[in-house]
């Protein structure tokens, strides 16, 4: 029975490590003075750990994200700047966290409200991290860019609302009911 449980967390931890590794390279692309491509990618990460958390709970969630920010720091620090990495990293952990968590919290009320409320805190979260610690202190616009990016992050945060419906309606992301 073991072996059942391996795929959904190997194909969730890649999704998670090939979002972040993204999404670290991505940020470092302006699209224009309030936005980069990173923010597109990013809320991604939400929806994969959310997805976990309300198939398998929110241990096997915080695995996915462990080793998932394991792999994509290793490689951040290879392909994008050590203070994104750090940066990067850092964000990461704790707006995964405050995710888990709150999605944890209300994941019984009506379906959209853990993920929408999990997912625009810990984008704050995230964002607030990420840019102070990635560009702060730097003549970079990044507080435009940080308004810009959590500005979409939001906005994707709602988007993604309609694929988590979809997929937790499916047999992968359904929770195992007992009879």
């Amino acid at each position: 029975m073991r072996s059942s449980k391996r795929p959904p967390f190997a194909a969730a931890t890649l999704a998670m490590a090939a979002v972040v590794l993204a999404s670290n390279i991505l940020v470092q692309f302006p699209i224009n003075n309030w936005l980069t491509w990173g923010a597109i990618t990013y809320p991604v990460a939400f929806l994969v750990s959310e997805l976990v958390n309300r198939a398998h709970g929110p241990q096997q969630a915080r695995r996915v994200a462990w080793v998932g920010f394991a792999v994509a720091v290793a490689a951040s620090v290879v392909l994008a700047p050590v203070r994104i990495a750090i940066a990067s990293g850092s964000a990461f952990l704790l707006s995964q966290w405050l995710d888990i968590s709150v999605f944890d919290r209300l994941r019984h009320g009506t379906w959209w409200r853990a993920p929408l409320v999990a997912t625009l805190l810990a984008a704050v979260l995230d964002t607030a991290v990420f840019w102070s610690i990635a560009f702060g202190g730097t003549s970079d616009p990044w507080i435009t860019w940080a308004l810009g990016d959590l500005a979409v992050k939001l906005g994707l945060g709602v988007a993604l609302l309609l694929p988590f419906r979809l997929l937790i309606g499916s047999r992968l992301a359904s929770p195992r009911r007992t009879a």
